[in-house]
């Protein structure tokens, strides 16, 4: 992997099948615990075959060591980021893959958040078995997201945010 690599992203779910998929998420930053990449307008798969094109320009924050990563999205009415709860990120090939454990961060440009998807979460635990320390990891790491929106830490950091911002291309209207 290297700067400027185009990659997938494949979203899996606990019991190997894959959830959702997008087509193009470019690197513009390699850390040594995560890598920073961008898009704008690219196309997402669900499950079910049904598709469609992503509105706003992202940067995404995919985590070596943590158990989430982090959509920061560009709307022209403020920033917002949808962070998913799912295991650190590996590649293979020329895709980015993780499975995602249901529980979401949405973040609002006031500042605020609401935890979403925490039914989801508990149906799919009970009908995919969830092991007992997947329970743990989650609830763990889910907080550990939420001290850093507090904390404005990583992808909360403005300055950050600003930087990668940089990097991404906008279509004239």
């Amino acid at each position: 992997m290297k700067i400027g690599d185009k990659f997938e992203v494949h979203c899996y779910k606990h019991n190997g099948k894959i959830n959702q998929a997008s087509d193009g998420a470019i690197v513009v930053d390699i850390k040594d615990d995560y890598i920073v990449c961008i898009n704008n307008r690219v196309k997402i798969t669900e499950e079910d075959g049904r598709s469609y094109y992503t509105k706003d320009p992202a940067i995404l924050f995919f985590y070596k060591h943590n158990w989430f990563n982090v959509i920061a999205q560009m709307k022209s009415f403020g920033l917002f980021y949808y962070c998913n709860i799912g295991t650190p990120y590996l590649i293979d090939g020329k895709v980015i893959k993780y499975i995602d454990y249901d529980l979401d961060l949405r973040v609002f440009p006031d500042g605020g958040y609401k935890i979403l998807d925490n039914n989801e979460y508990k149906y799919h635990k009970k009908i995919m078995k969830y092991p007992p320390e997947i329970d743990v990891i989650v609830k763990k790491e889910l907080n550990k997201l939420i001290e850093m929106k507090k904390k404005c830490q990583g992808p909360f950091d403005k300055k950050v945010i600003a930087y990668y911002n940089s990097f991404i291309t906008y279509e004239k209207k």
